[in-house]
């Protein structure tokens, strides 16, 4: 059986790695740079707060990607192996992870609180309506 629920999963598992890419693209020449030497006996945003604020977006964007979407990855895997996946199942997994890599550009690029709460707020919908189909097919 085909499970198209796979394809956005994949695709924002690739993103999440485009961004932690993006995240060393910037995090090492900004350290070089800043002569930046890790002192591990220091809290982490101590460290962290000494780079430019367009460096830490990006972190802070793969930090997120490893929130959120673990949930999207719980469930569209529970409907992949329950084999139970509906057209709107894939519609809907398809918006998460479209309004997930507009937010991670949004994040990474201006930063602008009330564009990624706008983004954030459609792709929870989204994760929502996914999550209530997937827990109808189960219960």
């Amino acid at each position: 059986m085909e499970h198209e629920i796979l394809k956005p999963v994949v695709v924002l598992v690739l993103w999440t790695l485009v961004m932690l890419c993006w995240l060393y693209a910037t995090r090492i020449p900004a350290m070089i740079k800043l002569k930046m030497r890790y002192d591990s006996a220091l809290p982490n945003s101590d460290f962290t707060s000494k780079f430019p604020p367009g460096v830490r977006w990006k972190a802070d964007n793969y930090d997120h990607l490893l929130q959120q979407p673990t949930l999207f990855y719980a469930v569209a895997l529970l409907i992949a192996v329950t084999g139970t996946q509906a057209p709107i199942d894939v519609m809907l997994a398809w918006v998460y992870v479209g309004l997930r890599i507009l937010h991670s550009l949004a994040q990474a690029l201006r930063n602008r609180v009330s564009e990624r709460f706008f983004l954030f707020a459609l792709s929870s919908i989204a994760l929502v309506a996914l999550s209530i189909h997937a827990a109808v097919l189960v219960f």
